[in-house]
């Protein structure tokens, strides 16, 4: 099969991905269908139909907050494309130097891509808008974190095939990785719970832009009470309670979620089979059990994996010239 009939092509895709309501529903969809098979296709190495899909094309990775998942499966991706990678110095790449709507505008003349890592959602959103011809991705804001979406579903897609329909439950502070999970979940179908202590629940506003992207009846369901939320679903999820940017509040994030761990008493009030879900690094011991980080429900390193080839989907998606024409 040529390039040119990937399941991606034909879409007219905004230029960037910030979120996934950048998205529509059947491009989600088809990001997730490319995915997969990149991932079958990956053992051709530089036989398979995407391999020079970038075309030597460079792609800029800036890096505001750690990573070891995100980074290295960033960079794989471009190469594995066709593509080159440059990373800037963190101290020049956005905005301590100089604003980062300039580091945009320089960029643009150089680079097709940009991959940011960074705190705030606003950064990114006008860096994007400072550079009309570089498409950018969100790698994680402190608002949302779309590209471990994508991770998310294919792995759950992998597990059940069809994800219309099923329940997930997502036990913790409503941060980032909730958002976008809820976000892509409606989109697909999915029913979200979100169970969090009073004061770290999802925002209002975001549960209502994910709902009126629902489809097949999917709906968001806020919960304090974990126990209820996971009652019956088909995975649960969790991520650390103390984000990067967050450590002032240890302290009392530790007290505030104390009863929000993931246990093997919690995991058997979810359905037979139900998978556990965690976007890395983990702290065991504390939003989960070491039990069930290593149970056979845990799908974490599948979903790791998956960040590769979600990414580059995305990637292909936005840059590769067969979706240009």
């Amino acid at each position: 099969m040529s390039s040119s009939q990937l399941p991606a092509a034909g879409f007219q895709l905004a230029k960037d991905f910030l979120s996934v309501l950048d998205f529509e529903p059947a491009e989600l969809e088809a990001c997730l269908t490319l995915a997969a098979r990149m991932k079958r296709e990956r053992a051709l190495g530089p036989k398979a139909p995407t391999s020079s899909a970038l075309q030597g094309a460079h792609v800029a990775l800036l890096f505001d907050k750690p990573s070891l998942r995100t980074r290295s499966t960033f960079e794989i991706a471009v190469r594995e494309l066709g593509g080159n990678v440059i990373i800037p110095f963190p101290d020049v790449a956005l905005g301590e130097r100089e604003p980062a709507i300039d580091v945009a505008r320089n960029l643009e003349r150089w680079v097709k891509g940009v991959v940011i890592r960074t705190f705030s959602h606003a950064t990114l959103q006008a860096f994007a808008k400072a550079a009309p011809r570089l498409n950018v991705i969100n790698a994680l804001s402190d608002q949302e974190h779309p590209c471990q979406a994508l991770a998310d579903f294919l792995t759950l897609h992998e597990r059940w095939g069809t994800l219309a329909g099923r329940t997930i439950a997502f036990v913790g502070d409503g941060n980032n990785v909730a958002t976008s999970l809820a976000q892509a979940g409606a989109m697909l179908g999915v029913n979200v719970h979100i169970a969090s202590p009073d004061g770290y629940q999802l925002a209002s506003s975001t549960v209502d832009s994910a709902s009126r992207v629902a489809r097949h009846g999917a709906k968001i369901r806020l919960f304090t009470d974990p126990a209820e939320a996971v009652e019956g679903v088909d995975a649960v999820y969790t991520d650390v309670w103390t984000s990067m940017g967050q450590e002032a509040e240890t302290a009392a994030r530790l007290k505030a979620f104390e009863d929000y761990q993931v246990t093997p008493t919690l995991m058997q009030l979810a359905g037979a089979g139900s998978l556990f879900l965690h976007c890395l690094p983990a702290h065991r011991g504390e939003e989960v059990s070491a039990e069930v980080l290593e149970s056979p429900a845990s799908v974490v390193f599948d979903q790791a994996e998956n960040r590769l080839h979600a990414q580059k989907a995305l990637l292909f998606m936005l840059m590769a010239n067969p979706l240009k024409g």
